[in-house]
């Protein structure tokens, strides 16, 4: 069946570039939250924090863009998926108001257990939003029950399947490895020295995960190679993408950290177009594949969906020039200064 380009398809790229870029701009301040045990030193400690520091917060902006963008765009999918996954989103919530408390309070006070806690908490939050963050992408690339009302039927443990499972921990290592190479271009000296060598594990620990990845989606969600064989030209994706993945080990080998970020945020990109490719035109599919969220019937109306569109277009240039700028006003090495973390 061909679907044209209508706001219904717009409004489903829109909220996929939406993840995507906090996919990409949070994972590396998520992949700095779990790294940040690996080192004792407290002024290492501070410096890792100080490098994602002034764009910590502006990051997340995209996840909240992003949950508006569906709530509005696709109210049913929202309604279905933060009532049936009410704990997990729970979970996930407090994980990411833990993680902003601990990077605020952690230098409120000098004492070494004080610091000790609050790093501990924002590295086990990171984790956990990683985690969880994953294992929601891989219930929707499997599917999840869903009664003819539209509510999710099963229980918080059907959430985790062994794909979910797989998708979580890859999703783990690439946000691990993602913050390593941000990390490489924001420090200097020893801490450079070690950002190297957890650049190494993270890269080997996300192709061992990706590659177990492809094989359990083979295995669990077979469905989501139909977009391949009915579109044949749609292959140069996935293959662009490994291409991409290859090439991240080759620009770190070369000191080439810029390029290497570039592959991994690259990386993340395929990955989520594969993932839209595989649903579409669902959004929340149905395991038993009768009663599916699509672009369509979870829909709002025409007339919400054109407002909507007539306030991203101006909206999304404010966004996009305010990451851009707040990048650049702080690009370069870290310095540790009287206002730090």
């Amino acid at each position: 069946m061909n679907y044209p380009l209508d706001l219904n398809i717009l409004w489903f790229l829109l909220v996929g570039v939406l993840l995507t870029g906090y996919a990409i701009l949070d994972g590396f301040d998520l992949g700095t939250g779990m790294l940040l045990l690996r080192t004792k030193d407290d002024m290492q400690r501070r410096i890792m924090l100080n490098a994602i520091g002034p764009v910590w917060d502006g990051n997340e902006v995209w996840l909240v863009v992003g949950g508006g963008a569906l709530f509005a765009a696709f109210p049913h999918v929202y309604a279905t998926v933060f009532s049936g996954f009410y704990l997990a989103l729970y979970l996930l919530l407090s994980a990411l108001i833990f993680r902003a408390v601990a990077i605020e309070f952690r230098s409120r006070e000098e004492g070494r257990k004080w610091r000790q806690f609050w790093d501990t908490a924002f590295c086990v939050s990171s984790f956990v939003i990683a985690l969880l963050l994953g294992v929601a992408l891989g219930n929707i690339v499997v599917g999840i029950p869903i009664g003819a009302d539209r509510e999710y039927t099963g229980g918080f443990f059907n959430l985790l399947n062994p794909l979910a499972l797989v998708l979580g921990l890859t999703t783990v290592a690439m946000f691990y490895m993602h913050g390593a190479i941000y990390l490489s271009l924001k420090v200097e000296g020893e801490l450079l020295d070690k950002t190297k060598a957890w650049m190494k594990q993270g890269i080997g620990a996300f192709c061992v995960m990706f590659l177990l990845l492809s094989v359990a989606t083979f295995f669990f969600a077979p469905q989501m190679a139909l977009s391949f064989a009915n579109k044949p030209w749609l292959i140069a994706i996935p293959i662009v993408g490994a291409l991409i993945i290859a090439n991240i080990p080759r620009e770190v080998h070369n000191g080439r950290f810029l390029l290497a970020f570039a592959s991994s945020s690259g990386s993340i990109a395929a990955l989520m177009a594969l993932f839209g490719l595989g649903i579409f035109p669902n959004i929340v599919p149905d395991i038993a594949n009768i009663n599916s969220l699509t672009i369509y019937n979870a829909a709002s109306s025409q007339a919400t969906l054109t407002i909507m569109t007539t306030i991203a277009i101006c909206g999304m240039p404010f966004v996009i020039a305010y990451t851009i700028g707040i990048y650049w006003v702080f690009r370069g090495k870290v310095l540790i200064e009287e206002l730090h973390y």
